[in-house]
């Protein structure tokens, strides 16, 4: 007599390239510019005179912890401890998601904060709008990795 269960099918998840080949792949590849980009908004920011704390002081949490945290996981996909965990997608979609409404609203104060600084120092708001400049960049830099990973 004939089963009434669907047959199963299994579906790998296709692995993440491993050594240069991850660069060059187009969700893995944001990684380099993500770091880049975040790493300048970071130093732009902390190049000027903070005259505004809250709104700076968030730009600078949003920015270095970040960076610290995709390196993190640039370094777990390089020595290949994602392969370990089956949600791994899931884990890094949702990250880079996070993070890029979290960038968005820290350049969204930037950008607050260099329209206030323009009655200050010119060289501290051209700081600030290189710093805006890149944290647009940035946060959507994290937006496309967040839906090419899901979406892959």
């Amino acid at each position: 007599m004939a089963s009434r269960d669907p047959p199963a099918t299994t579906y790998a998840l296709p692995d993440a390239p491993s050594g240069v080949a991850l660069f060059l792949t187009i969700p893995y590849a944001f990684f380099l510019p993500e770091l880049v980009f975040g790493l300048w908004v970071w130093i732009l920011v902390a190049a000027t005179q903070v005259a505004y704390p809250l709104l700076q002081g968030w730009v600078l949490y949003v920015s270095l912890t970040s960076f610290l945290i995709s390196l993190m996981f640039l370094l777990s996909y390089l020595l290949g401890f994602y392969s370990r965990f089956e949600s791994w997608r899931v884990l890094d979609s949702l990250y880079h998601g996070t993070t890029g409404i979290l960038y968005m609203s820290a350049a969204v104060l930037q950008v607050h904060a260099t329209i206030i600084s323009e009655t200050q120092a010119l060289n501290n708001y051209y700081i600030n709008t290189a710093a805006s400049f890149f944290a647009f960049i940035t946060a959507l830099l994290y937006i496309l990795h967040a839906f090419s990973i899901y979406y892959h």
